[in-house]
């Protein structure tokens, strides 16, 4: 049984529901550092924490290791290191506005795969030296080649662009990576209409940008697309190249950004879903994953519309 200390959530999921060594933590004026879903598992971000000031993946591995060792199942920590550096490195984030939660997604997986491919370089550099300092000759046609890392092993997947000539008709594809797949959105459709680029290779988590704001000329700014898009907890994506891999992968939904607020899924014996707004925390039925996918009409009106799905591969 759950002492009388016990938060408001832990009584919510129950002790039989509420997983072993798992923490959930709101992050006091915190972008969505949600990116968890993929990240929080490496075993590299769970580490002691650096002595010294570090970058922008210490920094990250600090806070992580900050709540995987507190007490308390259930509480608050304001990430203030990790958003001290976030700060310094990019002006874009150097202020106190609300920010572009798609901006920061890839700004942080890009620098951290950046940081930890710096990383195995040096260490190869170290590594053919002597003792005495003396490099050591090799031959090898891999020096300037980068390396992918586990960042890329959670999130990269590959799209193959098709192109035909109009005189020829000869057709040519071209293979590009990406870490997350952004998405032109359309009134009162769905996820799987609105994904029409052909996928090679499929990611460990897929990350599905919706693209929620167009510009208007005759308003001369961005508005915001408040469009229904419905999205499963179950996905499969059927618009897959002749030569994919994986191409019968099925996917889970495991998390879901607004622009406010976000929803996390915890899938393991007993499945429930989490909404963080911030530094609160509650548990809420998956049916309130519906409010999500915005309105069936252009009405001007506040809504929470999913932004950023990330979908978790079974496999």
């Amino acid at each position: 049984m759950m002492g009388t200390n016990a938060s408001a959530l832990e009584k919510d999921i129950g002790p039989e529901q509420f997983p072993i060594n798992e923490h959930y933590f709101g992050l006091v004026n915190c972008y969505r550092l949600s990116t968890s879903a993929g990240l929080s598992g490496e075993r590299a971000l769970l580490q002691s924490p650096a002595e010294e000031e570090g970058n922008l993946l210490t920094c990250l591995a600090d806070l992580f290791h900050s709540i995987a060792t507190q007490k308390k199942k259930v509480g608050v920590i304001p990430p203030k290191k990790f958003i001290s550096r976030l700060r310094k490195e990019n002006d874009l984030f150097d202020n106190y506005m609300q920010q572009d939660a798609h901006e920061f997604l890839n700004y942080l997986l890009n620098t951290v795969a950046d940081i930890v491919q710096e990383e195995k370089k040096q260490e190869k550099q170290n590594g053919r030296l002597k003792n005495n300092g003396t490099p050591v000759t090799t031959e090898t046609n891999t020096e300037n080649k980068t390396e992918p890392t586990w960042v890329h092993d959670i999130f990269q997947g590959t799209l193959t662009n098709e192109t035909r000539c109009l005189n020829c008709e000869t057709v040519s594809s071209k293979d590009e990576d990406f870490l997350d797949l952004s998405v032109d959105v359309e009134q009162n459709t769905s996820i799987t209409h609105c994904l029409r680029m052909r996928v090679k290779k499929l990611p460990m988590i897929l990350a599905l940008h919706l693209k929620r704001f167009k510009y208007m000329e005759q308003l001369h700014r961005y508005t915001k697309l408040s469009y229904r898009v419905v999205f499963p907890l179950e996905l499969r994506l059927f618009n897959t190249s002749g030569d994919a891999v994986n191409l019968d992968r099925m996917y889970d939904l495991v998390a879901v950004w607004s622009k406010q607020r976000s929803l996390h899924h915890h899938s393991e014996s007993h499945g429930f879903w989490l909404l963080f707004d911030d530094d609160i925390v509650e548990k809420i039925d998956a049916q309130a994953i519906e409010e999500f996918y915005g309105l069936t009409s252009d009405i001007s009106k506040n809504s929470e519309s999913g932004y950023i799905l990330f979908y978790q591969s079974r496999e």
